[in-house]
């Protein structure tokens, strides 16, 4: 209220319809003080709503600092109102979105799990040669 954009934000609970909501969000606020890999901020930047989360565990992965959107320190409120402010106030949004599905198509299947497949090989072979060498000794 005493920004004066109650107008403007709608806070809406837990939906179901989630596409559907963020295809018609300007931003995505995800204040958490904790927090693993952030799978709602990625599906934000996916339906390409730019992020103004806390810097809490895995979201600094996702969120890219002034690309994506913001990133503030875990309860700083005052640098998340500034951060929101200055997204829905710039005219550089649509850059922001354009940012945002650009960030969520790194973290595509076609592109993770080649990565993940390569990394479990190497954990494999460095496994198989340590068995060789207990075998040799």
């Amino acid at each position: 209220r005493e920004l004066g954009v109650t107008d403007e934000v709608r806070f809406l609970g837990k939906l179901d319809a989630v596409e559907e909501v963020l295809s018609v969000c300007d931003l995505f606020l995800m204040p958490s003080e904790k927090e693993s890999f952030g799978l709602a901020a990625l599906e934000a930047l996916a339906c390409e709503v730019p992020l103004v989360t806390s810097n809490a565990g895995g979201i600094p992965e996702l969120n890219v600092q002034g690309v994506t959107g913001f990133l503030s320190e875990v309860g700083d409120v005052a640098d998340m109102v500034k951060n929101t402010l200055f997204i829905l106030r710039d005219e550089n949004l649509p850059t922001f979105k354009k940012n945002a599905l650009e960030r969520a198509k790194e973290f595509d299947i076609s592109v993770i799990l080649p990565q993940y497949e390569t990394y479990y090989q190497k954990v494999l072979e460095k496994s198989q040669s340590r068995r060789v060498v207990e075998i040799k000794n």
